[in-house]
């Protein structure tokens, strides 16, 4: 075989993803916490860039209603953002990021760290302006108060060293949540020593702390009380069946009758299953809207801005121009002007993110609007696509805009992803129910039950269809199990218990 050298020219075209439409992506999917900590960050960094303190007005094009939403995407300073990209909108939002399903439930998490810290009213211990009352009402954390006993246990050096790693693994209520063996392997201890100061941490107050498990909180609590015997401890192993209600099954592995069955899961509830909740935790930072909706005089949903939530930032221009007047190295020169790129970019993204947000928010309003007159009974079937269409975006950058989004409105607090729902096809020719309503009425026909008109799922598919809803007993299944809706038997076991 013979190898011979040879030039080739091809032609191709590629995305690529700048810095600056990278940051213009991570901007619209943030929640306005964690863009308050990201325009922090840039301020910090950015000498080029300050803060604006003036004034917002709620009078200007941010606010808009919900039949009338189109107008501000014309608007220069949003073309003029667009045009700055190296890529066509649907390009540049056409993936979702690694991030974006982290956070349901949130939630949750993205809702950025807590600042519960109380400081005094000067930095010193003497000052006339110390705060004495706000340091003896301070409360303490459960981590405080286990070291503050661990201070007197009376351990060696090693051993209390071994307790402090332990409590840090605690969390707010009180279970220990770290692995023996990694904690011994980390601390270069053996695994027994590692067990044996849990077991003297588990003696801390309040009784049941740094428990691995709930069965073990409650056998140390019940220890305490000197009434951990063979019997309660098989009922501990039993919890599944404590919670279907199966008194049968639990006499017979318990050993004991019905009536003894019942006076130990009386004891049982009697106990606290998180001993750490009476301490204080991480301050958990409420949810602030991104958005507000209020009814209108003429019966339409008027939709405005948070503006609480939009960070302002201005470029010192002036500063600037001082600066680039000045004799510098190109090193230096390179740096200004790098500043420069990326606070008129920051500025223009920012803008985009709260046009894009008041954009999709209108369009779900309007789409949603028997929802707020009626309530989620009304509410209709939506998906990404949907919204995407009417306001020329892509699907995922309308994923982006709804994740960790919030709306404020007379019914409540919603995130955006709420409105969005699968639709469940009508037994005629009307129109399609949201999988959010056929909950709410599986809910609803849940509780209107009696012992004597419990509903399995078969009759509650029966009992939907009369309401219009075609839906499959699976299907039912499937959302009675999402609302935390036991079966139809541990219900009637439940209701039997409670006549």
């Amino acid at each position: 075989m013979a190898f011979s050298q040879r030039i080739e020219l091809r032609q191709g075209q590629s995305l690529v993803m700048t810095p600056q439409l990278q940051q213009a992506i991570k901007l619209l999917q943030l929640s306005n916490i964690e863009l308050a900590e990201y325009v922090d960050q840039e301020l910090e960094k950015n000498p080029l860039l300050q803060r604006d303190d003036s004034e917002y007005s709620n009078d200007d094009s941010a606010s808009e209603t919900a039949d009338d939403y189109g107008s501000s995407a014309e608007n220069s300073q949003l073309a003029d953002a667009q045009d700055n990209l190296d890529a066509p909108r649907e390009d540049a939002y056409e993936a979702d990021s690694p991030s974006e399903n982290a956070v349901e439930a949130h939630g949750s998490a993205s809702a950025g760290s807590g600042a519960g810290s109380t400081q005094s009213g000067s930095g010193g211990g003497g000052g006339e302006d110390f705060d004495f009352e706000s340091v003896l009402s301070s409360e303490k954390t459960l981590r405080e108060h286990l070291k503050d006993q661990l201070a007197m246990s009376g351990l060696d050096e090693v051993d209390q060293l071994i307790a402090s790693q332990l409590i840090e693994e605690t969390d707010d209520g009180g279970y220990m949540r770290g692995d023996i063996e990694q904690t011994a392997q980390t601390l270069g201890v053996e695994q027994e020593r590692v067990l044996r100061i849990l077991d003297v941490c588990q003696g801390f107050e309040p009784t049941g702390v740094m428990a691995r498990s709930l069965e073990e909180c409650l056998a140390l609590q019940l220890k305490e009380q000197n009434r951990f015997d063979p019997a309660m401890e098989a009922l501990l192993n039993n919890l599944a069946l404590v919670a279907k209600h199966d008194l049968s099954g639990l006499a017979q592995i318990c050993g004991v009758d019905r009536a003894d069955v019942l006076d130990m899961i009386a004891e049982i509830k009697a106990l606290t299953p998180r001993p750490g909740a009476s301490f204080a935790g991480d301050a958990a930072q409420a949810v602030q809207p991104d958005v507000f909706v209020r009814e209108l005089a003429y019966g339409a949903f008027g939709v405005e801005l948070n503006s609480d939530t939009l960070p302002r930032v201005l470029m010192d221009r002036t500063y600037y121009a001082e600066v680039s007047q000045m004799p510098m190295r190109d090193k230096d020169k390179e740096f200004i002007e790098d500043c420069a790129a990326n606070a008129n970019w920051l500025i223009k993204s920012l803008d985009q993110r709260a046009r894009t947000i008041l954009k999709v928010a209108q369009e779900v309003v309007r789409q949603q609007d028997a929802f707020f007159v009626h309530g989620v009974a009304h509410l209709r079937p939506l998906n990404l696509k949907q919204v995407a269409d009417v306001i020329g975006m892509h699907e995922s950058t309308v994923s982006r805009v709804t994740s960790n989004k919030y709306l404020a409105s007379p019914r409540g607090l919603f995130e955006l992803k709420y409105f969005f729902s699968a639709a469940i096809p009508s037994t005629g020719e009307g129109e399609a129910h949201s999988a959010e309503a056929v909950r709410h009425r599986i809910k609803t026909l849940i509780d209107g039950e009696t012992l004597a008109t419990v509903l399995s799922d078969d009759q509650l598919v029966e009992e939907l269809r009369g309401f219009g809803i075609e839906i499959a007993r699976r299907t039912v299944a499937k959302y009675r199990e999402s609302l935390r809706i036991p079966s139809s038997v541990q219900r009637r076991r439940a209701l039997r218990q409670s006549a």
